[in-house]
């Protein structure tokens, strides 16, 4: 038996097929162009990483695929508007959200826009959108829940995703070299 040190790591995978929105965006590339508003059909997957809990379960699939599933919902059928870009106008109205990139404008009703944390409408921030809606929820749902890690997938395509992932410590210490 190999005498080195691990650590176990418990997780589980939730990747349903309702776990996806369908949503309007457009990107702001780093040359500052601007690409035309269009629209993905997203799916999201969920993981999440803990130390074995009562029953031996990390979580309970049951208590935590309907908090993952209604912060999907949150951007389904909605256009997605970044409100950190530098190179973006967002104007929220009392009905209306106006966004303005050059000579562009865009005016929105509110119920249908999202406003996203963040410089761009990415797949990178949406993933990473959806985990911090997802943990804000949770904690409402199960406070005493001790997750270790949480890594949040979003597709836009078929084989075509990112990810964002949120660890909690302790860390090691990262050696000088």
């Amino acid at each position: 038996m190999n005498a080195l040190a691990y650590r176990e790591d418990h997780s589980i995978v939730l990747d349903k097929e309702y776990f996806n929105f369908a949503a309007a965006h457009f990107l702001i590339f780093a040359d500052g162009e601007r690409e035309p508003l269009h629209g993905h059909n997203y799916r999201a997957e969920l993981e999440l990483h803990a130390q074995l809990g009562d029953a031996s379960l990390v979580a309970d699939f049951l208590e935590v695929k309907p908090v993952f599933k209604a912060v999907c919902d949150e951007l389904d059928h909605r256009t997605l508007i970044p409100i950190e870009n530098p190179l973006l106008s967002v104007r929220p109205q009392k009905r209306a959200v106006e966004v303005a990139w050059k000579d562009d404008v865009f005016r929105f009703p509110s119920d249908d826009v999202v406003l996203i944390e963040g410089d761009n409408t990415s797949s990178e921030n949406l993933a990473q959108h959806l985990c911090s809606r997802f943990l804000a929820r949770l904690d409402q749902v199960n406070p005493t829940l001790k997750l270790e890690r949480v890594v949040v997938t979003v597709s836009e395509s078929p084989g075509q995703a990112a990810r964002y992932a949120r660890t909690w410590g302790p860390f090691p210490p990262v050696a000088n070299s």
